[in-house]
């Protein structure tokens, strides 16, 4: 079981109150929520905030939707697992015979262990919003002139670090957008959208301001690897200070240079190897940073931020 990331005082407080105000609703697992109406409306007007600003910026990436689970064969093949095996979730499904059944559903009745009557499927949860995309492209053969940009909306993702930080969940949504193409163009997009973003955040009266970062990587060889990551500023976050000690990120945006495009053979219109970008706004920690910001009565909030966003 992972290990469990007891609050804070004042994410235990935070979360106290968000869920008083009826904007968070426990399930009885850490990072597990419900969302109340106002909430959803904000991380709803915020999506489309986004599309907007990515319309004005002269954007006008193709939409594709992907649902919130992926063929396992795929975290396999980008070895997923190696580097991040404490947030992966796989889904197990029963496929017994009809007295297995019955023995699985007793001893689950005495909440004991039941997963010996269980089998690993050909699906996991999925770990990033873009993964679906790079495999969606390289089916169609070469890039046309000038590469694509694709709009795979704000899905629900999923890692396996149960926290009592409300800002910390297992099952969050993450509104990302994907550049593929030269890697000039690549790198210069994913720079415009890091300074975008941060006008864009800050235009709703957050204190954000942006970092070089890395990802969770596993481990001692995880650690090298996160490294060499910031060395070469591969990845960047938009942080704000919600509640803990740290800053929260709340943006993040990703270079991967070749990585996906060579695994499933996307090529620029002349052949080359095309390189990849993503970014990523996660949904339910800019609301929170919002509600932190501007109060729990979303009503009240000032005059400027709600027309940036109604």
């Amino acid at each position: 079981m992972a290990e469990f990331r007891p609050a804070s005082p004042d994410q235990a407080q935070l979360l106290d109150e968000l869920v008083a105000a009826g904007h968070l609703i426990p399930s009885g697992v850490p990072g597990v929520y419900g969302r109340g109406g106002d909430y959803e409306d904000v991380r709803m007007r915020f999506d489309a905030y986004v599309t907007r600003c990515a319309t004005a910026a002269g954007e006008a990436p193709e939409v594709l939707r992907f649902p919130p689970v992926i063929p396992r064969k795929q975290i396999e093949d980008l070895g997923y697992l190696e580097n991040f095996p404490h947030l992966a979730g796989t889904v197990f499904a029963f496929e017994g015979t009809e007295g297995q059944a019955r023995a699985m559903a007793e001893t689950a009745g005495r909440h004991e262990d039941w997963s010996e009557h269980q089998c690993m499927s050909d699906l996991v949860l999925m770990p990033a919003v873009c993964y679906p995309v790079y495999p969606a492209i390289g089916r169609r053969g070469p890039l046309p002139a000038g590469g694509v940009t694709i709009d795979p909306g704000g899905s629900y993702a999923f890692r396996h670090e149960p926290s009592g930080d409300p800002a910390r969940l297992q099952m969050f949504h993450m509104r990302e957008l994907v550049r593929i193409a030269e890697p000039e163009t690549v790198q210069s997009w994913r720079d415009g959208w890091r300074d975008r973003a941060l006008e864009l955040l800050r235009g709703l009266g957050l204190d954000a301001h942006f970092d070089v970062a890395a990802d969770p990587f596993f481990g001692r060889s995880g650690r090298m690897m996160a490294a060499s990551q910031r060395e070469q500023a591969l990845k960047f976050e938009i942080l704000v200070q919600i509640a803990g000690p740290e800053p929260t990120a709340i943006a993040s945006f990703n270079y991967h240079q070749d990585h996906f495009s060579a695994l499933y053979g996307i090529t620029t219109a002349d052949g080359a190897t095309a390189h990849t970008a993503c970014l990523g706004f996660g949904h339910e920690r800019i609301v929170l940073a919002l509600m932190k910001t501007h109060g729990l009565d979303v009503a009240a909030w000032p005059d400027e931020v709600r027309r940036e966003l109604w």
